[in-house]
């Protein structure tokens, strides 16, 4: 062990005056206050005898204690709060803690070689209201072994590797708020798995391997607000399947294997849902979410989506994030953000999108955060980001951007908007070739020009001009038939440009080969 640091060393010498004129602190233990001991040594293979009886808290962390042996710490049985963190358990006696039944906090947790749980090891401990099992090798967890805890509030099984629960498992724990049985094998949960759950609010299946959940599964859980089922194998849910979880605030479904989403699952109800997860599922498809009307956060990144119908949103009005990120969207609906006034943020990176409608986010009045990066965009319609009324900030890097006369929008709100934009100098031109990788802000106006295919251009060697009095006038031959914009510039002696343009619309006149069209220009 290296040398302790000047401040460990400080706290070590008031400890050792307050273990000197206080009391005594156990050996290879530190007494910060006179209620607790902690006890961290690598060295240290059992637990202190000699602990004070005014020490409420019990901290064991690091240490070589292998086992515990009946009666635990049993000269302390005023213990509430008993932690073993990272230690080398192997085993546990089923008596270790039957002296201590005054806890109400018991941790044992990080302890690679610890197998096994035995029936009665904690049936004195009726006052516990906090459990915490994560990190060992549980494989299984015998049928009773929680029926005394019925004050018991929150227990935590993660990081395990139990494959199933016996059935009934929990129905004594009557006060259960938390449930946590994340990064385990679990296969399968049912009804019977949580039954006597009535007041459980929050349920974390994260990461086991669960591919089907019945109807009936959460039948019991009325009053659960948060769901978190992420990186299982669920490939579809069925109608009603969340319908009994009429208080459910938060749905994660992150990392399965779902193709399609409806808002059915909820039932026919509308749903007080806040918090919608399906990020990195196989989702080609999605039905009405209207029933979701409290909905605010929607996260549907990193899936499979192409095309989203004009009505998806419809009704979902406190919807404020949404993230559509890494999909393979190539256009949107004009209509699809229509009444979302709430919306503050609206992720659209990496999809294919080549075009957006000039009317897009009209609503969107109080967005802070857009990203439209990594796409296909070649330009911005006129108008596209002149809704937004307050600060915010836009993503556009990693986009083609075509810098011809089509970019003349997005490079004026460029200019004038540079503060808003996040990673300006990765918003380059990638065609013409003479202003490849160009920062858009950093090329002139003048360079952004639209060149007319060679079969639409008018053949200028026929043309002539021709001057009397104020008049100037061009003639040109053209080879057919076209609708032509004509754009003068007159250059004033300060260097201010009036600009007239002239719009020659194929149905104004009728012409053939061979026409000789005339524009005076005054």
């Amino acid at each position: 062990m290296g040398k302790p640091g000047l401040t460990f060393l400080l706290i070590l010498l008031c400890c050792n005056d307050y273990s000197s004129s206080q009391g005594f602190c156990p050996y290879k233990c530190q007494c910060f206050t006179p209620d607790q001991v902690l006890c961290s040594d690598e060295r240290m293979t059992s637990l202190p005898t000699n602990v004070s009886s005014q020490v409420k808290e019990v901290i064991v962390i690091t240490s070589a204690v292998t086992y515990l042996f009946t009666h635990t710490l049993q000269e302390s049985p005023q213990i509430t709060k008993l932690i073993f963190l990272n230690n080398a358990l192997r085993s546990i006696h089923s008596k270790a803690f039957e002296c201590l039944t005054e806890l109400q906090e018991l941790e044992v947790s990080g302890n690679p070689w610890l197998e096994h749980l035995f029936l009665g090891t904690f049936s004195k401990q009726e006052n516990l209201t906090k459990l915490l099992l994560n990190f060992n090798r549980f494989s299984t967890v015998p049928s009773g072994l929680f029926d005394s805890l019925k004050q018991l509030e929150i227990l935590q099984m993660k990081s395990n590797i139990i494959s199933s629960l016996p059935a009934f498992l929990f129905v004594n724990l009557n006060r259960l708020r938390v449930l946590e049985l994340s990064q385990n094998k679990l296969e399968e949960i049912t009804n019977e798995t949580f039954s006597g759950l009535e007041r459980l609010e929050i349920l974390k299946i994260n990461y086991n391997l669960i591919s089907n959940l019945t109807l009936n599964t959460f039948h019991n859980l009325s009053q659960m607000n948060e769901l978190h089922l992420e990186g299982n194998k669920i490939t579809q849910l069925s109608d009603d399947v969340f319908s009994a979880l009429t208080k459910l605030r938060v749905l994660n479904l992150r990392g399965n294997r779902l193709t399609s989403f409806a808002d059915k699952v909820f039932g026919f109800e509308p749903s007080h849902l806040e918090e919608l997860n399906l990020q990195g599922n196989r989702l080609a498809e999605l039905s009405s979410l209207s029933s979701l009307t409290s909905l605010t956060n929607l996260i549907l990144s990193s899936n499979q989506l192409s095309g989203l119908q004009e009505n998806l949103f419809t009704n979902v009005t406190a919807l404020e994030n949404l993230d559509l990120s890494e999909n393979q969207l190539t256009s949107l609906p004009e209509r699809i953000f229509r009444g979302l006034l709430s919306m503050n943020t609206i992720n659209l990176h990496r999809n294919n999108l080549s075009t957006v409608d000039a009317k897009l986010f009209m609503d969107q009045v109080f967005i802070q955060r857009l990203y439209l990066s990594d796409n296909q965009l070649q330009s911005l319609p006129v108008g596209l980001l002149d809704s937004f009324v307050i600060q915010h900030t836009v993503r556009l890097h990693g986009n083609p951007w075509k810098c011809d006369c089509h970019m003349w929008y997005l490079h004026d709100w460029a200019l004038r908007s540079s503060r808003d934009i996040e990673m300006l100098d990765r918003v380059l031109c990638e065609s013409p070739d003479f202003l490849r990788k160009q920062n858009i802000v950093s090329v002139d106006k003048d360079q952004l020009v639209c060149r007319l295919p060679k079969d639409d251009a008018a053949d200028l060697s026929t043309c002539s001009l021709q001057g009397s009095n104020d008049t100037m006038i061009i003639k040109c031959k053209t080879a057919k038939c076209s609708a032509v914009t004509v754009k003068v510039q007159f250059q004033r002696d300060d260097g201010s440009i009036r600009e007239h343009i002239f719009l020659n619309e194929s149905g104004d006149f009728q012409c053939s080969n061979e026409t000789l069209n005339e524009r005076n220009i005054y």
